[in-house]
């Protein structure tokens, strides 16, 4: 009797800001291990998730938006971008139908520059339930004309439409080899790291505009405790005194709710209980500080 045949390798998920990539990513998997929010530039690391399906194995690989750089945490995003794409042995590049743009999509390839490779994409085009079936029809034949080597595949990420069709097409196109990771596993980030990134979401729903990207969630403690809640001691590091003011709220209620919030969302997502400590410290332009990044990224 042959030996059964299996596929796996490393799948990069690019695209513009709010294209949907975190929240195809956790579609995919069916978890939530990227944060969604609607602020662009969410998504700061490459988060890595695994998908086994059959005789396929697929690792994705979830980037920060395509943009031009503008200060150093931003280069950092970029190169995160560059080095998924190299890593990866196919490309999943998410398009929003609602904002599509030929210019800014030929704009985003300049941008990834020669790590862009043509043969290995796989256009995704998300959010087709915002626009009718002729629109997005010919944005189908745009997005050909402009990458003719690519499939494109649409999809609603939102609607869960045709995510089926994405796994299809990648599990066909993946090397032959054996399985990197077992197959319970939907990822490889500690539970430390998805803590940090939930207590970033909730800063990011709850407060809005008033606090932007300046936030940097440093778990300083992680202990895991056989009787009693599981503690968590994490800093909210944020650029100027006024952001401080801001988190704080008048009396600590804000940063009371916010402890609250966290608290219930790593709860859930670790199923068991946490005692959850917070305090907001300034560290000036830590966006800029590229020491500060290297140790901390």
């Amino acid at each position: 009797m042959s030996e059964k045949i299996t596929r796996c390798g490393y799948v990069a998920i690019v695209g513009r800001p709010n294209a949907g990539k975190s929240t195809l990513l956790n579609v995919l998997l069916n978890q939530d291990i990227a944060i969604v929010t609607p602020k662009a530039q969410t998504t700061r690391n490459r988060i890595q998730g695994m998908l086994t399906a059959g005789n396929s194995q697929i690792i994705f690989l979830d980037t920060p938006g395509i943009l031009e750089p503008k200060y150093e945490l931003q280069n950092f995003m970029l190169s995160e971008i560059k080095t998924a794409l190299r890593d990866a042995d196919l490309v999943l590049y998410i398009i929003d139908a609602w904002k599509f743009n030929p210019e800014e999509f030929k704009n985003s390839e300049k941008i990834l520059q020669s790590d862009f490779n043509e043969g290995k994409v796989i256009i995704v085009l998300n959010k087709i339930d915002l626009k009718s079936e002729e629109d997005v029809m010919r944005i189908i034949e745009s997005l050909k004309n402009i990458l003719p080597k690519a499939d494109v595949i649409p999809i609603s990420a939102l609607e869960k439409f045709n995510i089926e069709s994405i796994i299809e097409k990648i599990s066909i196109r993946l090397p032959e080899s054996a399985f990197l990771y077992e197959e319970d596993e939907i990822t490889d980030k500690p539970e430390k790291f998805f803590a940090a990134e939930i207590i970033r979401q909730k800063v990011l729903q709850m407060y809005g505009e008033e606090i932007p990207y300046s936030v940097f969630i440093d778990i300083r403690e992680f202990k895991e405790r056989e009787h009693g809640k599981d503690f968590i001691n994490a800093d909210i590091v944020v650029e100027r005194e006024s952001q401080k003011i801001i988190m704080i709220g008048k009396h600590g209620d804000k940063i009371k709710s916010l402890g609250e919030e966290a608290r219930k969302e790593i709860e859930m997502f670790l199923g068991r209980p946490v005692f959850l400590k917070l305090f907001v410290k300034i560290r000036k332009d830590w966006r800029k500080d590229k020491t500060f990044l290297k140790s901390n990224f």
